[in-house]
């Protein structure tokens, strides 16, 4: 994949190397801090405020010094981001609207976010809460070795979905889904839950599509390298290989055909109108 003139996003946060998050100052932390300040004549909110400024400098303070094995890693998923703000800049730009960019945390085994915990076991996502996707680069591997999905535009391609998340969440349509969650059984919400990320799939190759004709991202293979990535996590291959059998019902992002269907329908068309959320199958 040609990435490496691609422009570096400035909505990075990179915490690889710090701690899992700052200690939660709840209501015993309040009654702690007003108690001191009545002590030390010192205002509890002031206190506050020095606790949690020397928690942020310890987390600073254990990032190990020097360069990193996954610095490029870190430096390619920066400048994919930076593509996909580009593109979807544009197309937002075309239909006289403004893109909100969403923002990437970089974190390492655990990290917290808006929407509760983040731990390198679940992967790559997105926060609707907080409208910023979290990624453990060790999943780079995991897809590398563990699906059998290299190939940097695969990282590229989940970089991509879970933008696409972010586009469906300025469109209204992941809350207008969470509305009707409370309503369904879990299999009629999973079948909900799959066109989300079929849509989302198809939202990758719309980008993919898109940055080619910006910047000549592709090289021969990438596109089966994201299919290959697609093909892998698919709800029907990973239930068969971890349970043994495929629980339709249970399926919450689709067969590994429909993603890559999805995938390869935005690759193919570009056009928003052709991935519609009630046409997705």
């Amino acid at each position: 994949m040609n990435w490496q003139d691609l422009r570096k996003s400035g909505n990075v946060d990179d915490r690889r190397g710090m701690s899992g998050g700052k200690i939660a100052m709840g209501g015993a932390g309040v009654v702690i801090a007003v108690i001191i300040g009545l002590l030390t004549n010192q205002s509890p909110s002031e206190i506050l405020s020095n606790i949690q400024g020397s928690q942020q400098t310890e987390e600073v303070g254990t990032r190990p010094a020097g360069p990193r094995p996954d610095d490029k890693t870190a430096d390619f998923v920066s400048r994919v981001l930076g593509s996909t703000e580009d593109v979807w800049s544009e197309i937002y730009k075309a239909s006289g609207e403004q893109y909100k960019q969403p923002s990437l945390q970089i974190f390492e085994n655990e990290s917290q976010s808006a929407c509760g915990g983040a731990s390198s076991a679940m992967g790559p996502f997105y926060c609707p809460a907080d409208e910023k996707v979290y990624i453990d680069l060790s999943f780079c591997d995991e897809l590398r070795d563990r699906f059998k999905a290299p190939g940097e535009f695969a990282v590229a391609y989940v970089v991509a979905h879970e933008v696409g998340h972010h586009v469906q969440n300025l469109m209204g349509i992941s809350e207008q889904v969470q509305r009707q969650r409370q309503n369904l059984s879990n299999a009629e919400y999973n079948k909900l839950s799959v066109k989300l990320e079929l849509q989302a799939d198809f939202l990758a190759g719309v980008w993919a599509n898109h940055a080619q004709k910006m910047d000549n991202i592709l090289e021969p293979g990438d596109l089966e390298a994201a299919l290959t990535a697609a093909n892998a996590i698919g709800d029907d291959k990973l239930q068969q290989e971890t349970q043994g059998r495929v629980v339709p019902d249970a399926f919450t992002h689709g067969t590994s055909q429909q993603r890559m269907y999805w995938f390869k329908k935005g690759f193919e068309t570009g056009d928003l109108s052709q991935g519609k959320y009630q046409d997705i199958q």
